[in-house]
């Protein structure tokens, strides 16, 4: 508990361990129909060569297709 809360009296939730208490990723119902809209949008079905090329590349590494199309959104990058 950091000053400014002990000299202003606030009460912090008791939220549990590993949670950093930050502000909700969804903050209206516009964020969460843009949010809504991207995924859709990134999970978006690509041509037939490029889903043949990661699902042997998903195989390789002993992951699935889905498994592997998500790090490569997560990152950036193909692993």
């Amino acid at each position: 508990m950091d000053s400014l809360t002990r000299r202003e009296g606030l009460k912090l939730p008791d939220i549990g361990i590993g949670h950093n208490a930050g502000p909700p990723m969804v903050q209206s119902g516009w964020h969460l129909y843009a949010w809504k809209r991207a995924r859709k949008a990134a999970w978006k079905a690509p041509p037939i060569e490029v889903v043949r090329r990661r699902a042997k590349r998903a195989r390789e590494l002993g992951m699935t297709y889905k498994q592997y199309t998500l790090e490569i959104l997560e990152r950036g990058r193909y692993l």
